[in-house]
């Protein structure tokens, strides 16, 4: 099973939208879930450490919610990053979260829009651009990439 890591500023709307525009690519991201009925996700967004587990998980389908697997940890408090990762906060997270549920070889996808919280060249990232949000394109690929790690 696929694990996506998913942000939601500049991947389920575009960075710095007004509020009115938030989660506008949210149907986007739910139909390419839908193709991988198998992949699970795990919010990274910083809208992790500001509202409720429960709160999050509303904001999606029934369905797709089903699929939510939990939050990554933060950052400051991850005890062994290892060197490779350090400076790469939303990397080791992920990887942490993989340890923590006994997933450290699962292969994952990063959905996120800000390559630098990533090693340079990380094949699990998954970039989008911030300023528009996920595309109709961009869900396909997305589909195509999680069907490719079955």
């Amino acid at each position: 099973m696929p694990i996506l890591f998913l942000d939601f500023d500049g991947v389920l709307h575009p960075e710095h939208c007004h509020e009115s525009k938030h989660f506008c690519c949210l149907s986007i991201l739910e139909d390419a879930l839908r193709h991988v009925p198998e992949c699970r996700v795990v919010i990274t967004s910083t809208w992790r450490l500001e509202k409720s587990y429960e709160a999050l998980v509303q904001k999606f389908s029934p369905d797709v919610a089903t699929v939510i697997e939990g939050v990554t940890p933060r950052y400051r408090d991850l005890t062994c990053v290892p060197n490779t990762l350090v400076g790469y906060e939303r990397e080791a997270e992920c990887h942490a979260w993989l340890w923590a549920n006994n997933l450290p070889h699962c292969n994952w996808v990063a959905l996120d829009d800000r390559s630098w919280l990533y090693r340079p060249f990380c094949k699990s990232l998954f970039l989008i651009d911030g300023r528009t949000g996920l595309t109709q394109a961009s869900g396909s690929q997305l589909a195509s990439r999680l069907r490719s790690l079955l």
